[in-house]
């Protein structure tokens, strides 16, 4: 398994198209391998997606997140959990691993009208 998080000042980015950095972590046999922070290509439809998918990632944990995002992500096989506070991204990698992790699976923001990075539900 492969987790992709979207940060910013080391804690999950309020929203995922907007994120500077990208915490990927893969996990094996339920325990963290490797982790390591990616800088994103710049910000365009259908970019994070492509970019994840080329990574390996199988899952994402993110804050807001919008329908088509999800569309894509969903499309390439990667598993969304969205909705998610912001925390440190190894505690939630943890609590994903034991099973704890609570968040949407479906789009958590309904457009761009987004303030400083964070979502307007």
């Amino acid at each position: 398994m492969k987790i992709a998080l979207p940060v910013e000042n080391g804690l999950l980015c309020g929203h995922f198209g907007h994120a500077p950095q990208f915490a990927i972590v893969s996990v094996e046999e339920g325990r963290v391998t490797e982790s390591e922070i990616r800088t994103p290509p710049p910000h365009e439809p259908g970019v994070l997606p492509r970019w994840l998918k080329e990574l390996g990632v199988s899952h994402i944990i993110c804050g807001g997140i919008g329908a088509r995002a999800v569309e894509l992500l969903n499309q390439s096989g990667i598993e969304v959990i969205a909705g998610v506070g912001q925390d440190d991204p190894s505690r939630l990698v943890k609590a994903l691993l034991r099973g704890e992790l609570k968040g949407a699976t479906g789009p958590t923001c309904g457009g761009h009208g987004h303030g400083k990075g964070q979502c307007q539900h």
